[in-house]
């Protein structure tokens, strides 16, 4: 005979007609909603047979000591560095990470966090694959404390960002500092936020005449602006590039060509990802958008939120740092940074 199958939270949130949350602040007999509303929940799930795993924590005020991770990066290009932070910070105060990755679409992000709700999370931290565009889940109104690292959060939540023009201004101000002056910057979609940002740090510092081109997210769109750039009359003598691997594809356009990188071309990517960057050759100098350290702070205000500590809502923006490999011959003249910036 079939064991069959449990029934859910997001079931019972479905027949009585009203959001997770609702059905699990109606449960939960806290929030604010009509005692008709409550009773109504309360009948349904009675009548479906609904029998959650752990109501104690809500009934007694102890917690789970689990958070929630939500993400749809299903490559884990992102989510994976948020992760190890989260761990760092969590791990020492006894906490587990509930990861779940979504595909884009609602009706699975619910079931997802209706899964953290049944396991009665401490809280969810949601994160993904870009900085202006949020998960396909509404995650406003639940009983539990959210947080948003690298990826749009709520207007009234705490949202966790790198700092892209800061990022940008370090990779210029790096390749001024070695004396290039023909810079271009290299870069993914215009329709990316944090691609404006970057193109914007870098103009404000390179000139608005220093060429912006926009690709795919690609090693191939690194060859093809390379070969867009030496059908130009005038090279440049620095790129930066909007990720490693289209600095990586860059940087195996200029060698094909004959080009040293980087006694003729100093090349710089942003991302650090170790199997791209470290991997390149020459190995490329990067920005780096600490996500780990992301990771951490995110793990630390949730359990700020978790235990009822206060937590202003907002934007905070993490630094980048710059990481200094063989690609822009940065051991050269870094010395002389602070004075030929003073000429330019």
């Amino acid at each position: 005979m079939a064991k069959a199958e449990r029934i859910r939270i997001y079931d019972v949130a479905r027949v009585a007609g009203v959001s997770v949350a609702t059905a699990s602040k109606a449960l939960n007999d806290t929030g604010r909603m009509t005692e008709a509303t409550r009773t109504r929940v309360k009948q349904t799930a009675a009548a479906l047979g609904f029998r959650p795993n752990v109501m104690a924590r809500a009934l007694t005020g102890q917690r789970s000591f689990t958070i929630g991770l939500l993400t749809n990066d299903t490559y884990g290009r992102f989510t994976l560095p948020v992760m190890a932070g989260i761990n760092e910070a969590l791990v020492d105060q006894g906490v587990s990470v509930f990861l779940c990755v979504i595909e884009d679409d609602a009706a699975s992000g619910m079931v997802h966090v209706d899964a953290m709700l049944d396991k009665q999370v401490d809280g969810i931290i949601a994160t993904g694959k870009r900085i202006d565009r949020r998960l396909p889940v509404d995650l406003s109104g639940l009983p539990v404390p959210v947080v948003y690292a690298f990826t749009e959060g709520q207007a009234d939540a705490v949202t966790l960002v790198a700092d892209d023009r800061q990022g940008a201004r370090e990779a210029t101000e790096h390749l001024l500092a070695l004396g290039r002056r023909r810079l271009v910057h290299v870069t993914g979609p215009d329709s990316f936020a944090s691609v404006q940002s970057r193109a914007d740090a870098f103009s404000a510092l390179a000139g608005a005449d220093a060429p912006v081109l926009h690709g795919a997210w690609s090693e191939a769109w690194g060859h093809e602006a390379v070969a867009q750039l030496w059908a130009q009359p005038v090279q440049p003598d620095a790129i930066f590039c909007g990720n490693d691997q289209i600095a990586r594809g860059v940087v195996d356009a200029l060698r094909e060509r004959g080009v040293d990188v980087p006694a003729e071309v100093s090349v710089v990517g942003f991302d650090n990802w170790e199997i791209v960057s470290a991997a390149t050759r020459p190995p490329l100098s990067t920005i780096d958008m600490n996500l780990k350290e992301l990771g951490r702070e995110a793990g630390r205000l949730i359990l700020d939120l978790a235990e009822g500590k206060p937590v202003e809502p907002g934007i905070r923006t993490l630094p980048c740092k710059l990481v200094l490999r063989q690609s822009c011959g940065g051991e050269m003249l870094a010395a002389r940074k602070d004075e030929v910036l003073q000429e330019v």
